[in-house]
């Protein structure tokens, strides 16, 4: 980019004074980039010249609490460097498979996975529970739970089962297998159906397929409406 071209379009939209940006590192100069309908371009065509499209870069980083930066040579190249909190987005996630879907548990609240045939399964009050070192766990069906079935519970051959915990509480979640760990980005679900009880939101795996990342939260109180 032109660092001088940029100084004079800044000055000629009144955005700075020309001592003021003739003072200037190069690398605030192009910081300017990011106003809207900031364009150097002589020429204006369907693609470019009209100085819209890095505003909206940045304003969307900004929203995660992000920031973009420029350097940039003449005849040379740009480099655009972007900084997000990640520790805001990522987790570290347990890719589990039910009733041919495919969840992730947040890492941390997993306690402990069990092979089912070698667990005490047995119903209490016509309710599934699993008996894991003299302490009583309820076991659910996780999609049967998240779509709020009123039937209740049924315990299926399913060869896992996986105990999660909140605070005190515990609960047992059968399922078919599972696919490992991996880190995942967390992305909103929308307003549209970022209210969904039981989910926390979803992220994107390699395979380009969208899976849901549950909420242990809304998860515990689905399964006491249901209990």
């Amino acid at each position: 980019m032109d660092v001088e071209a940029i100084r004079a379009k800044a000055v000629k939209r009144r955005l700075a004074t020309k001592p003021e940006v003739d003072k200037m590192p190069d690398r605030d100069v192009y910081r300017f980039i990011f106003g809207a309908g900031f364009s150097t371009s002589k020429r204006i065509t369907d693609v470019s010249g009209r100085g819209v499209g890095m505003d909206v870069v940045r304003s969307n980083i900004e929203k995660l609490n992000g920031l973009i930066e420029l350097d940039s040579r003449k005849d040379v190249g740009t480099t655009v460097t972007i900084k997000l909190p990640l520790t805001l987005a990522i987790i570290q996630g347990l890719l589990i498979q039910s009733d041919d879907e495919v969840f992730i548990l947040p890492l941390s609240s997993v306690l402990k996975t069990v092979k089912s045939e070698q667990s005490e399964v047995y119903y209490i009050n016509q309710r599934p529970v699993l008996r894991l070192r003299d302490k009583i766990i309820p076991v659910i069906n996780l999609v049967e739970v998240l779509r709020v079935n009123q039937a209740g519970f049924t315990l299926t051959e399913k060869p896992y089962i996986v105990v999660v915990g909140l605070a005190e509480k515990k609960l047992g979640l059968i399922l078919d297998r599972f696919l490992g760990q991996e880190e995942v980005v967390i992305k909103s679900l929308g307003s549209y159906l970022g209210t969904t009880e039981g989910v926390a939101g979803a992220t994107i795996l390699g395979d380009g397929r969208v899976r849901l990342i549950v909420d242990l939260i809304g998860l515990f109180n689905i399964a006491r409406k249901l209990s």
